[in-house]
């Protein structure tokens, strides 16, 4: 009988240890492999949409992926079309100080790591380990990203931004400045126009996800309080 015991005990632990062997060549192959590869030119974090994203969930994340890229895209060009709307006043006589230029470079600068450590990063988080508190996070930031992308899309003058009102000025302008102007705000009008509702419309394919994988309040809530706001920036 005491043979037959050591046997049994013997079994179970070669069907615990069996996962265990399975689950390290992934382990081993992630910590030799998986090293940050993004963005391109400094690498600060691992980001792969083939490798982390179930195989459901990779076209909503690669389209929310690209839209934020349109907006990166959009912000960069933005730019370049405020500086040609200062040129513009220069050749009027009515020179704007340079304040659209400034305007444009700081919604640059804040709002390209803003959107993506606040809006993109917790719904590539989310989808990849389908917990709670991302989609949370992604649901609260996007919401205000929508509220800024109308601001973007309007455009109003010397706001730094080239949207509708500042691309129609451009080409009232009567000057070459203000036309290059012009028609560089109409692209990034239009850019900001198609991140905007690409958002809006996602922003509800992603709701209805959460609804439908059981995603509450509570277990954000939850969430946080049994691994703390670190676990946001490890992929544990």
């Amino acid at each position: 009988a005491e043979h037959q015991v050591e046997e049994l005990e013997r079994g179970e632990r070669d069907l615990v240890q069996i996962p265990e062997q399975e689950l390290n060549p992934r382990t081993e192959d992630i910590r030799r492999h998986r090293r940050n590869n993004w963005p391109s030119c400094i690498p600060l974090i691992f980001h792969s949409i083939p490798d982390d994203i179930p195989e459901a969930s990779r076209p909503l994340v690669t389209r929310i992926y690209n839209l934020w890229l349109v907006l990166l895209n959009t912000l960069m060009l933005n730019v370049v079309g405020c500086t040609f709307a200062s040129l513009s006043t220069v050749v009027a006589g009515s020179y704007d100080g340079g304040g659209s230029v400034v305007g444009s470079v700081c919604w640059a600068i804040i709002f390209s790591p803003l959107s993506f450590l606040l809006w993109y990063r917790p719904i590539y988080n989310g989808c990849m380990k389908e917990e709670a508190l991302y989609y949370y996070i992604f649901f609260f930031s996007c919401g205000f990203h929508l509220y800024f992308s109308v601001v973007w899309f309007i455009g109003a003058p010397d706001s730094g931004i080239g949207g509708l009102i500042q691309t129609i000025r451009m080409y009232a302008s009567g000057n070459w400045a203000g036309y290059i102007a012009g028609i560089i705000g109409t692209v990034t009008t239009a850019g900001f126009a198609v991140q905007g509702v690409g958002l809006a419309y996602y922003y509800r394919q992603v709701w209805n996800h959460h609804n439908a994988a059981g995603h509450t309040i509570r277990k954000a809530k939850a969430e946080l309080a049994r691994k703390g706001a670190k676990a946001y920036f490890t992929r544990g």
